[in-house]
């Protein structure tokens, strides 16, 4: 398996169907077709969530807590947890990717059921080799202080494992041709005069059509020098109003108009007067195609369709299960803060094990 699937599942993909919660009925509709919530009761002890028929307890939800955690630790230090990340803690922050990372396993396991995929005799045995190797790892603090055992650990790769073969089977078949048009990038140089001025709360006010005019007519005065033999850095340098003279960007990463004309220059070619809704440019091309950078951005396109599919699959899938919180458990998990509680490898052991 290619590390940039794998991604998918460890690192982070927050679909959006989690961002409903995790406390609604998604199967219920009412006269207008739109999805009611539903409170329910009646959770398993130690039973953080449910979705269709599958189950999540809390000495799973506290493998995925723990090593997230220290893995940040690791890097920056215990007093991490303390920043705010807009108006909450990075601490709930990460509580929330691991309950949605865990959800979103449970949810391509179901997948898996209804596409009637499973894994091979081949990869339970690396289940088995990978749950082994974690759980011989843990010292007695760890195994005691989230609650797990043996099954638990084998029960969660399998499940991993499931999760990323359906996500595999979902794209296999997603391997586009992406020309060099476009994926490449290109580099300019640029000239700037605005046609806007700020406010006192760093907004963008558009100039006076007497500003405005003023404007355009210095960056024909620049343009006109230009035509006279002037060195375009040197103008660039004294006459442009945004500190950044030159740029590297691929298609849809600029203004329409100016990203028009940047793709058909050709080296050293410079463009006449862009107005555009910020102001006015001159553009210099530098370089019309960056081979190292386009062919990353071919890798970068491909993945971003295969995510585009996936997330069409899986959303539609995800609708159709019930899915409810337990709230009040939920609450009161927290991060253990014990200096012999330090596991960090439980995902490095997978990758190990399925990356081979």
């Amino acid at each position: 398996m290619k590390a940039g699937k794998n991604k998918i599942l460890v690192f982070g993909l927050i679909l959006c169907c989690m961002c409903a919660g995790l406390c609604g009925c998604a199967g219920d509709k009412d006269k207008d077709g739109n999805t009611q919530i539903v409170l329910t009761t009646g959770f398993e002890e130690n039973e953080i969530f449910r979705i269709g028929e599958s189950s999540c307890s809390l000495p799973e939800v506290m493998v995925y807590l723990t090593n997230m955690q220290n893995q940040y630790e690791s890097v920056y230090g215990s007093q991490i947890w303390d920043r705010m990340i807009g108006d909450e803690t990075l601490e709930k922050k990460v509580k929330d990717v691991a309950l949605d990372r865990l959800a979103q396993i449970k949810t391509l396991n179901l997948l898996a059921q209804q596409e009637e995929i499973v894994l091979t005799e081949q990869e339970e045995k690396l289940v088995e080799q990978a749950a082994t190797e974690y759980f011989a790892s843990l010292n007695e603090t760890e195994i005691s202080s989230m609650g797990i055992d043996a099954d638990t650990v084998e029960k969660l790769y399998q499940e991993y494992a499931l999760a990323d073969k359906v996500y595999n089977h979902i794209i296999e078949e997603i391997n586009p041709e992406i020309s060099d048009d476009e994926a490449r990038t290109v580099t300019v140089s640029q000239i700037f005069v605005k046609t806007y001025a700020l406010d006192g709360m760093g907004n963008k006010v558009p100039y006076t059509a007497e500003s405005k005019a003023s404007a355009y007519e210095k960056i024909r005065e620049i343009k006109s020098m230009l035509r006279d033999g002037a060195d375009f850095d040197e103008l660039a340098t004294r006459y442009s109003e945004d500190g950044k003279f030159t740029f590297s960007f691929r298609k849809g990463e600029a203004e329409s108009a100016y990203e028009e004309v940047a793709f058909n220059l050709g080296n050293d070619e410079v463009s006449d007067i862009i107005e555009t809704e910020s102001g006015y440019y001159i553009i210099k091309c530098v370089s019309t195609l960056d081979r190292e950078q386009t062919d990353q951005n071919k890798i970068k396109i491909i993945e971003d369709r295969k995510e585009e599919v996936f997330g069409q699959v899986y959303d539609e899938f995800v609708l159709t299960q019930i899915r409810n919180l337990n709230d009040e458990l939920w609450e009161q998990v927290a991060f253990i803060h014990d200096e012999n509680c330090k596991t960090t490898t439980f995902f490095d052991i997978y990758n190990q094990h399925f990356q081979k």
